[in-house]
């Protein structure tokens, strides 16, 4: 009654079958370590003292940026150069825009410099002259998938969609450093913009998107075991029936 098993058509199924759910197994499993790495990494920085909280040091210190030195306080000196504005950022629920200024240190080298938040549609303030001493929370260059990064569509002259060096190294003739500061305190009407925490630290949507992933793919792998055992009944019992006389052979 089994025969029909050795047939081609289900030679096919069965390494189907065969392949299908080792992978969806895999996945599923490779989806939940993702979690737990994340709720590892959040329980870590839980643990670990308030990076705020630590006395500030010099930016060059602490480079590049890790999950470790995010956040920390750093201070750099130099002469405020070229400003833009990142618009579409959010603060407090309510949607404005970032000024961005590029700080030249002695080295050489400029450092983005977040001086507030800028409600829409205000006029950005012209930064501080002469040589600058300034003081802020350290962070990662922003990416593709940073909260507020706007990658579609054309931005007006003196406005950035994304934090990053990637992004500045065509606006300005010199080297920029791939990190950025927030200041401690925003001055010229401008509010401080609070450090963002490392991506892949917190347990945020992604995270538990990992943790949904990891059902899907479980629930597929069952879901396959399923349909060979009902096509597996299925075509059993069509043979049975045709030794019985009971159906015409195909």
């Amino acid at each position: 009654m089994y025969r029909f098993l050795v047939t081609p058509r289900w030679w096919g199924i069965n390494v189907f079958v065969v392949l299908a759910i080792p992978f969806c197994v895999f996945m599923g499993t490779w989806q939940l370590g993702r979690f737990e790495d994340r709720v590892q990494s959040h329980q870590a920085a839980e643990e670990r003292p308030d990076p705020a909280k630590r006395a500030a040091v010099a930016v060059d210190t602490l480079l590049p940026v890790d999950q470790e030195t995010s956040g920390r306080h750093v201070s750099a000196s130099g002469r405020y150069g070229e400003q833009f504005l990142v618009p579409g950022r959010e603060l407090d629920g309510r949607t404005g825009s970032y000024v961005l200024t590029m700080l030249r240190t002695d080295g050489g080298k400029a450092l983005p410099v977040v001086r507030g938040w800028l409600a829409q549609g205000a006029k950005a303030p012209a930064p501080p002259t002469g040589e600058v001493t300034v003081t802020g929370s350290l962070q990662a260059s922003e990416s593709t998938g940073s909260e507020g990064v706007r990658t579609g569509g054309a931005l007006p002259a003196g406005q950035l969609g994304m934090i990053s060096a990637a992004s500045l190294v065509n606006l300005v003739p010199y080297d920029v450093y791939d990190a950025w500061i927030t200041v401690t305190r925003a001055s010229d009407g401008l509010r401080a913009v609070p450090a963002a925490a490392p991506q892949n630290t917190g347990l945020d949507l992604k995270a538990f998107q990992n943790l949904g992933y990891t059902g899907e793919w479980f629930v597929f792998a069952g879901f396959v075991l399923f349909m060979w055992f009902r096509l597996l009944r299925r075509e059993a019992e069509a043979a049975k029936d045709r030794v019985l006389g009971l159906e015409t052979a195909a």
